[in-house]
C-alpha cells in the first residue's frame, strides 16, 4: 500500500492543526444535511440465545429507543476511511440502511484536510487514483457517481519526478510512451528488459480492467466473470502468487534499473519490488498512465465530503464524534457497537474500516483471536509509520517547472527503506494555486518512521526531537531540490506516528501490513469476510492492500459480499461454503 498513497497525516499530538480543524469543522452536531443522529439513551443489552440475531437486534434497539419503533440497521461501518465509505455507499445504493460512525467531526481519515493561515492541507497523499472518466479500474469516479457526485479535477502531467543516487534522475510521464522512452534513454542496453517488465504489468492491468470488480468471495459473480472473460480471469490467477522482483528479474541485469524498479514498487508498498505483490505494482504502475493522475479540485478532503453527502442523500446516515470502544458480540455474532460514551447501536452486520490489528486486538479485546488472524499475523507485521511536514513557503523558492510530486533518494540505494532514508514530497499547490494564499506553495514532506523512535520521550524532548528531526529532512531538500527553502518558510507542522495512532486509531500508526518475508503475491492476503458471523473488515489491511485505488477496490467487493449475505444480491450458500473454503487453504499457503 503505498508511500505516496498510504495518506500519512501530519498533525502535531497536542495541538494539531487537524485537531483544530476538526473543533471549528463547518460540520454542524445536528445538521440533517450530513446526517448526524440524535443522542440515544445507552440501551439496556438483552442476551437472547433462542432466537435470530436479527431479532436480537430490534428488541436491543427498542430499549435503545426506549421501546418504541424499532430501527435496524443492515450495515455499521466503523470509520470514514475512502474504503468504509465506498462500502458504505455501495450498500447504500442497493437500498440498505446503513450507519457510518466516525471517531472526529470530518469523515475522511487519513484522506480528509484541514485548514490553517489561508492554506487548505490534505492529511494525506496528494496523488489520486482510480479518478480518471474510462475503464474499470476508476473506482473512486465510480463511487462518487453512484451516489450522484462528481468533482472537477484537474491532470497531473507528472506522476513523480524521481531523484535517485548517481545522479539518476527519471520523470514518470503521464504518457507511457514519454516515460518508458525517457527510462531507455538512461539504459539503453537494458530497452527490451524494460519494454518486457512493464509489458506484463499493461497484460495484467488490462486483465483488471477488463473485468467488473465486485467481490471475490462471492461465486455466482466469480463464475459468472470466468465464464466470460476465461483468458484475463486465468491471467490474474496465474500473476496472484507472484511478485514484480521476480518478474523483473527475468527481463532486466542491470543493478541500478532493478534498483530503480525497487523505487517504483516502494511507492506503492514501503517494500522493495521483491516483497511487492505483482498485481499491486501493475494496478499503479500502469494507471498512472492509463487514466493518469488527476487532482480534485480544491482538496483531497473533498472525495469523501462528497461521498458522506450522497451517503445521506441515500437515505443512510453518518455519526460524528462516535468513538467506537468495541464490537458487541451475541452466539458469536457481530451485532452491534459500544462507543466511549456508552452509546450502542445494533445491526445485522458490521464492517471495520479499522486495521486487522484494531480490530481483532481492541474493538474485540478479550476475545480469543481468530486462527485465521493468527495466520495472517504470522505472514504479516505492520508497516512502519511516517514522519509528515505540513509547510507553507514563498512561492518564488520553487522553480517554474518544478513537478508535483518528487522521490528523493540522495546517495545510496541501501537506504531505500531505512527509516528516514528516502523522501516523498507533495506541492499540490502547483495543480491547485486556491490551496494556498496568493504567493505561496503547500510542500507536504513524509518519511518512514517507528513509533519506538519517538517512545519514552518527555513533552519538551518529543517536541525537540520533533524540530531537529523536521529540520534535517528540509535541509535534504534544500541542497537536492530548492536552495533556500529554509528561509523561505511561513508555516510549518510537524506529524510523529504517535500523531498518527492518536488521531487516525491505527495500532503504532501503521498504514496497513507488511510481509515479514518474501510473500507469494497476494495469496496471504485475507479478504473482507472474517471467522466471526457477521463481522467484515474493509481498507489496507485488507485484499488487495494499501494505497487509494486498492482501499476502494476492498469497499466494493466489502459491499457486494454483504449485500449478498443480506438478501441484497444473489447468493448460493452451497457454492459460498466451498469457495470461502478454498480461499482460506489458499491463504494458508502463503
Amino acid at each position: 500500500m503505498n508511500l505516496c498513497l498510504r495518506n500519512p497525516v501530519t498533525c502535531a499530538d497536542r495541538s494539531s492543526s487537524l485537531f483544530s480543524a476538526l473543533k471549528t469543522s463547518n460540520y454542524k452536531l445536528g445538521t440533517s444535511k450530513f446526517g448526524f443522529l440524535k443522542h440515544h439513551k445507552k440501551n439496556h443489552v438483552v442476551t437472547v440465545r433462542s432466537v435470530s440475531s436479527t431479532a436480537v437486534v430490534e428488541e436491543r434497539t427498542k430499549r435503545e429507543s426506549g421501546g418504541g419503533e424499532s430501527k435496524v440497521y443492515d450495515a455499521i461501518v466503523i470509520g470514514s476511511g475512502i474504503g468504509g465509505l465506498v462500502a458504505a455507499t455501495q450498500l447504500a445504493v442497493k437500498e440498505a440502511k446503513v450507519l457510518v460512525l466516525e471517531k472526529y467531526l470530518i469523515p475522511g481519515g487519513s484522506s480528509g484536510y484541514y485548514e490553517r493561515d489561508g492554506y487548505t492541507f490534505d492529511v494525506g497523499s496528494s496523488v489520486m487514483f482510480g479518478f480518471s472518466d474510462k475503464g474499470n479500474l476508476n473506482l473512486i469516479t465510480q463511487a462518487l457517481k453512484a451516489v450522484g457526485r462528481e468533482m472537477e479535477v484537474i491532470p497531473d502531467p507528472t506522476t513523480v519526478h524521481f531523484h535517485l543516487p548517481s545522479h539518476l534522475s527519471v520523470q514518470v510521464h503521464r504518457e507511457y510512451d514519454e516515460f518508458v522512452n525517457e527510462l531507455i534513454s538512461k539504459f539503453p542496453h537494458e530497452k527490451e528488459g524494460i519494454l518486457g517488465f512493464y509489458g506484463v504489468c499493461w497484460k495484467i492491468f488490462n486483465s483488471l480492467n477488463s473485468l467488473e470488480l465486485k467481490s471475490l468471495e462471492e461465486p455466482i459473480y466469480l463464475f459468472g466473470q470466468f465464464f466470460q472473460k476465461p483468458l484475463e480471469c486465468l491471467t490474474l490467477a496465474y500473476y496472484l502468487p507472484q511478485n514484480a522482483g521476480d518478474i523483473a528479474r527475468k527481463y532486466i541485469k542491470d543493478p541500478q534499473l532493478l534498483s530503480f524498479i525497487d523505487a517504483e514498487c516502494f511507492i506503492v508498498s514501503t517494500v522493495n519490488a521483491l516483497q511487492t505483490p505483482m498485481i499491486n505494482a501493475s494496478m499503479v504502475l500502469c494507471d498512472r498512465h492509463y487514466g493518469g493522475i488527476n487532482y480534485p479540485v480544491g482538496g483531497v478532503g473533498g472525495i469523501a465530503k462528497s461521498l458522506a453527502e450522497g451517503l445521506v442523500d441515500q437515505g443512510s446516515e453518518i455519526l460524528y464524534k462516535a468513538n467506537v470502544k468495541s464490537i458487541i458480540l451475541d452466539d458469536g455474532k457481530a451485532v452491534g457497537v459500544r462507543l466511549a460514551d456508552g452509546r450502542e447501536f445494533f445491526a445485522k452486520t458490521i464492517i471495520s474500516n479499522a486495521t486487522r490489528w484494531d480490530t481483532f486486538g481492541k474493538l474485540l479485546k478479550g476475545e480469543k483471536l481468530p486462527k485465521e488472524e493468527e495466520n495472517f499475523q504470522k505472514v504479516y507485521v505492520k508497516a512502519p509509520s511516517f514522519l509528515s511536514i505540513h509547510m507553507g513557503v514563498k512561492a518564488e523558492v520553487l522553480p517554474p517547472d518544478t513537478d508535483c510530486h518528487h522521490f528523493v533518494l540522495e546517495d545510496d540505494w541501501k537506504n531505500l527503506e531505512e527509516p528516514y532514508g528516502s523522501i516523498f514530497l507533495s506541492i499540490p499547490t502547483i495543480l491547485d494555486p486556491s490551496l494556498a494564499p496568493d504567493g505561496r506553495h503547500i510542500l507536504h514532506i513524509f518519511t518512514t518512521s517507528s513509533i519506538e523512535d519517538w517512545e519514552g520521550l518527555t513533552p519538551k524532548e518529543y517536541e525537540a526531537k520533533k524540530e531537529e528531526v523536521a529540520a534535517g529532512i528540509i535541509q535534504r531538500l534544500e541542497k537536492k531540490l530548492f536552495p533556500g527553502l529554509s528561509s523561505s518558510i511561513t508555516f510549518k507542522e510537524v506529524g510523529t506516528p504517535r500523531t498518527h495512532r492518536r488521531y487516525l486509531a491505527r495500532d503504532k500508526g501503521t498504514y496497513g501490513p507488511m510481509p515479514r518475508g518474501t510473500p507469494k503475491g497476494l495469496l496471504g492476503m485475507p479478504f473482507n469476510t472474517t471467522a466471526i458471523d457477521g463481522l467484515y473488515c474493509v481498507g489496507d489491511s485488507c485484499f488487495p492492500g494499501q494505497g487509494v485505488i486498492a482501499v476502494a477496490f476492498s469497499g466494493v467487493m466489502c459491499a457486494h459480499r454483504v449485500a449478498a449475505d443480506i438478501g441484497l444480491e444473489r447468493k448460493s450458500k452451497v457454492l459460498d461454503a466451498g469457495l470461502l473454503g478454498l480461499l482460506g487453504w489458499l491463504r494458508t499457503l502463503a
